[in-house]
């Protein structure tokens, strides 16, 4: 049929000519072929240059056009001929038949051929695919009974395979065209979002989207192994339902055991490129638990890794994940090596931005609270320790002992002592001094605001939170942070502070990043912490992680012979402040003063002098505003200082804050209450008067 047989070449040669849709070209190929030759599947191959490996370029089966979908369409995943039946039929140059039966005798393990002969297919016949003499490619047609070839009808479909040939040959090249218009669409995108985009999250997920329009996957991540650390992961997303990238839920490994550990396994898979896919990644999910917990909870069947620089002591690798067995080939492995660069680039712009707003928000920080702390402080600042008695010159040397390391020191003492100065004195005679001083009063904040005050928080962490939050130890960094009043601490928030000396290490509220701090800790409490921890109030690896190097302040009462000289001081500081005249001090009130208790201590001595200096009108200052008048100081000994019995501890707190309420008319709280005046929180205060059981009435009263 010489006529039917040209018919059927001119429209195959015009379908060629003027179609370039790969599926619609032969979907009607095989339509035309099929109304001369029975077959009931065909498929076409392509073979590389050197006729090394194979693509399967379509396959149609049964009617049904069975193609892979999506971009992979246009890079399917090529396989070698080693060993396989193409190495038989590329030997000749013409038409072939074959029985399956036959070929599977020799070729037992080639899957394709399994899958057809379970289909009952019996028959093959294979015809070159030739253009300009060079052999492109194999064209074969399966069919359940043995087709009956005339020589005519051989050399046609050896002619239909030359044209069939021209259309693959154009094809390939149109879809090699686009498909590097594609990657350079995407190049050029990576290199807009590199110019563009500052943050992290937002510049990788650019990237993610970009590389899933070319290379098609399910996650996204970058991680780095550091020496002697656990792994960390950078960046990392994971596609979607709506095809977008968002990062994945926190507590995605809850349900592994030894998560950390197995991370850290699987992390030497990812030193070397690789691509897994099909047997590949099921000996990997044997060998590596985290595979196998990520391929049954979320349907992961291959991998693509690659680091981003391999002679880097602290590698970066790039992951690519799908649920696809053969989503990734070689060629796509190639590509993201050649992205390897940008990749690279964007990873050191965005940790160097992200160092370069830490350090200028960490300075404007730090400049912000040392003016809050100049303006707060320095009505209370004492410029100098002031006294010579025997009991501070021991301080002073246990000060000029510890102040050059990095110690942490435990400051205890009564109220008013002068802990805080002590602080300070230790940071300026410290290395670190060119750095922040940070406070923190323990006492002074609810128990629910502590751990953001010390932490931090992010953003949406807790109803309120509604901006990222830096805390005490992050703001501290290379510095030192004071912890005062720790001993007011609730036992939840003791066991994080323990972490933080202990591991270097801490998140903020709501956070998922492990932020690594460099901070000295000073401590100080008017409380007695081995009580404290004898009554589980306070832990008691707390306590020995704080009391490194302890400082004692001795009471003023302690150092009678120092409050001459702190009095002197008060007075020059007060008189030059409020621009008074100088008045002289008589010998009787001197007198008073040095036989006085003190139980607020240099504070409360302080505020006697600051109020004298306020109300004296004569040449001598005078002392009315000091509890009952100038007798009140010369009250006698105290039973312990003339040889008396002790009081309890618990007597003379409550002597000690019943002093205070007389100082302050029964006030409590505000500006000119006790509670200032004791240097507590009033809270505090009102719940140890309940304790203590000074009733309202006590205050005026007693």
């Amino acid at each position: 049929m010489p006529d039917q047989d040209d018919s059927l070449l001119l429209r195959l040669n015009e379908a060629i000519a003027t179609t370039r849709n790969k599926e619609d070209l032969f979907r009607s190929v095989t339509e035309k072929l099929r109304l001369i030759f029975p077959f009931d599947a065909i498929t076409i191959i392509t073979l590389d240059a050197e006729h090394q490996y194979r693509r399967v370029f379509l396959r149609d089966y049964l009617g049904d056009v069975l193609l892979p979908t999506g971009p992979t369409a246009a890079r399917p995943a090529r396989s070698s001929i080693e060993n396989t039946p193409i190495e038989r039929f590329i030997r000749s140059p013409r038409l072939q038949q074959f029985e399956l039966a036959a070929l599977l005798r020799d070729y037992p393990d080639f899957q394709p051929f399994q899958g057809l002969f379970e289909a009952d297919m019996r028959y093959l016949t294979a015809v070159p695919l030739r253009t300009g003499g060079r052999l492109i490619g194999l064209l074969s047609m399966v069919a359940r009974r043995r087709p009956e070839f005339s020589e005519m009808d051989t050399d046609l479909l050896e002619k239909i395979g030359s044209l069939v040939a021209v259309a693959v040959t154009n094809t390939l090249a149109f879809e090699d065209i686009a498909h590097r218009e594609q990657e350079k669409t995407m190049q050029l995108a990576l290199s807009n979002a590199l110019l563009h985009i500052k943050e992290r999250e937002e510049l990788f997920r650019t990237i993610a989207v970009e590389i899933n329009w070319v290379v098609p996957c399910d996650y996204f991540g970058l991680r780095v192994r550091e020496a002697d650390s656990a792994v960390r992961t950078l960046v990392e997303f994971r596609k979607q339902p709506d095809g977008s990238f968002a990062p994945p839920e926190e507590r995605r490994y809850d349900g592994l055991p030894d998560a950390a550990q197995a991370q850290q396994a699987l992390a030497e898979v990812f030193v070397r490129p690789g691509v897994y896919g099909g047997a590949a990644f099921q000996e990997l999910a044997r060998r590596y638990t985290l595979l196998a917990y990520i391929e049954a909870n979320y349907g992961t069947r291959s991998l693509l890794c690659t680091p981003l620089d391999a002679a880097n002591e602290s590698p970066t690798a790039l992951i690519l994940a799908s649920g696809e067995p053969q989503a990734f080939t070689e060629e796509h492995l190639e590509l993201m090596q050649t992205l390897l660069p940008q990749i690279r680039l964007a990873l050191q712009n965005v940790l160097a931005f992200e160092q370069i707003d830490a350090l200028r928000a960490q300075l404007e920080r730090e400049r912000t609270y040392l003016i809050d702390e100049i303006n707060t402080a320095a009505a209370a600042r004492l410029d100098d320790f002031v006294g010579g008695s025997a009991v501070m010159q021991q301080v002073y040397t246990r000060l000029a002992q510890v102040a050059p390391t990095d110690t942490t020191v435990l400051i205890t003492g009564e109220t008013g002592t002068g802990k805080e100065l002590v602080a300070r004195a230790l940071h300026q005679l410290s290395p670190r001094r060119e750095r922040a001083l940070i406070k923190v009063n323990c006492a002074a904040l609810p128990a629910q605001l502590i751990e953001s005050e010390l932490f931090g928080h992010e953003k949406g962490a807790f109803t309120g939170a509604v901006e990222r939050r830096i805390g005490k130890f992050e703001l501290a960094d290379r510095g030192t942070i004071f912890l005062d009043e720790v001993g007011e601490l609730p036992l939840d928030l003791q066991a994080k502070l323990l972490r933080v000396l202990q591991e270097k290490e801490f998140e903020r509220l709501g956070g998922r990043r492990v932020i690594a701090t460099d901070v000295r800790v000073v401590a100080a409490t008017n409380r007695v912490l081995e009580q404290e921890v004898a009554a589980g109030r306070f832990r008691a690896d707390l306590y020995y992680r704080l009391n490194v190097f302890e400082v004692r302040l001795p009471a003023l009462r302690e150092r009678p012979e120092d409050v001459e000289p702190l009095l002197r001081h008060f007075l020059e500081r007060f008189t030059r402040q409020m621009g008074k005249p100088v008045r002289r001090l008589r010998e009787r009130d001197l007198r008073a003063l040095r036989q006085y208790s003190w139980p607020g201590n240099v504070r409360e001595l302080e505020h006697v002098v600051e109020q004298a200096v306020i109300v004296s009108q004569g040449q001598f200052l005078e002392f009315q505003g000091f509890a009952a008048g100038p007798a009140a100081p010369a009250t006698p000994a105290t039973p312990t200082e003339a040889g008396g019995p002790l009081k309890t501890l618990k007597v003379q707190e409550r002597d000690h804050i019943l002093a205070a309420l007389h100082r302050t008319g029964g006030r409590v709280s505000g500006p000119q209450g006790a509670a200032v005046l004791l240097d507590i929180n009033p809270k505090t205060l009102e719940a140890r008067m309940k304790k203590l059981g000074i009733r309202r009435e006590h205050q005026v009263v007693e």
